[in-house]
C-alpha cells in the first residue's frame, strides 16, 4: 500500500503493488541482536573446535602394528564420522553467522535459514550424541578386557575423543535451543528476532 503522500502527488495506486512494511530496529535493539547473533557464533565456534579436537584424537589414536586401532572398532568409527560431520557443519554455520552479523541479513531467504538452523542442529546434535554414548560403551567395555592393560594410551586416548564429543554436543545442543528460540520469534513475530 502507497503512503497518502504519493495520493496527494498525483501517484495512482497499483493493485499488485505491495509494500511491505520492513521492521523497526532502534539502536539498542540492533545491539542486542548483534550480541545474540554473537553468541550463537560464540557456541558454533566452541562446538566446531571440540568436534573437530575429537576427530583428530580419534584418526590419531595408533600406536603401532601390535596395538588396537581405532578403525578397527565400528563404535570408534562412528565416533570419528559423527564428529567429522558436526565439525563441517559448524564450520559451515559459523560462516552463515559471520554473514548474518556483517550484513544484518541471512544466507537463505529467513524462513528457510531459521528452519534449516533449527532442523540440522538438532539432527547433527542427536547424531553425535548416539556417537558419543556408543564410543562410551564401547570404551566401558575394553577397560574390562585386556585391550587397556596392554595398551592403556589407545584406552586414554579414546576417551579423551570421546568426551570432546560429548563437549561438542553440548554446545551444539546450546545453538539448537537458540535456533529453537528463533523459529518460535519467528512463527510467533513473522520474524527471527525477538524484539
Amino acid at each position: 500500500m502507497r503512503s497518502p503522500q504519493a495520493f496527494r502527488n498525483g501517484d495512482t495506486p497499483s493493485p499488485h503493488h505491495r509494500n511491505p512494511t520492513p521492521h523497526f530496529h532502534n539502536t539498542v535493539t540492533l545491539r542486542k541482536l548483534r550480541r545474540f547473533n554473537s553468541l550463537i557464533f560464540v557456541f558454533r565456534v566452541t562446538a566446531f573446535t571440540f568436534s573437530l579436537a575429537s576427530s583428530v584424537f580419534m584418526a590419531t589414536n595408533s600406536r603401532g602394528s601390535g596395538s588396537p586401532r581405532w578403525f578397527d572398532f565400528d563404535a570408534f568409527r562412528f565416533v570419528f564420522a559423527a564428529n567429522s560431520i558436526v565439525a563441517l557443519y559448524s564450520l559451515f554455520e559459523m560462516g552463515v553467522s559471520v554473514w548474518e552479523i556483517s550484513t544484518g541479513a541471512t544466507l537463505l531467504p529467513e524462513i528457510l535459514q531459521v528452519w534449516f538452523d533449527f532442523g540440522h542442529d538438532q539432527v547433527f546434535a542427536y547424531l553425535l550424541l548416539s556417537a558419543d554414548s556408543a564410543g562410551t560403551a564401547l570404551a566401558k567395555t575394553l577397560k574390562g578386557k585386556d585391550t587397556c592393560t596392554a595398551s592403556n594410551s589407545f584406552c586414554v586416548q579414546s576417551d579423551i575423543s570421546v568426551a570432546l564429543g560429548f563437549a561438542g554436543f553440548l554446545f551444539l545442543g546450546l545453538s539448537s535451543l537458540l535456533s529453537g528460540f528463533r523459529v518460535a520469534c519467528f512463527i510467533i513475530n513473522g520474524s527471527r528476532f525477538h524484539l
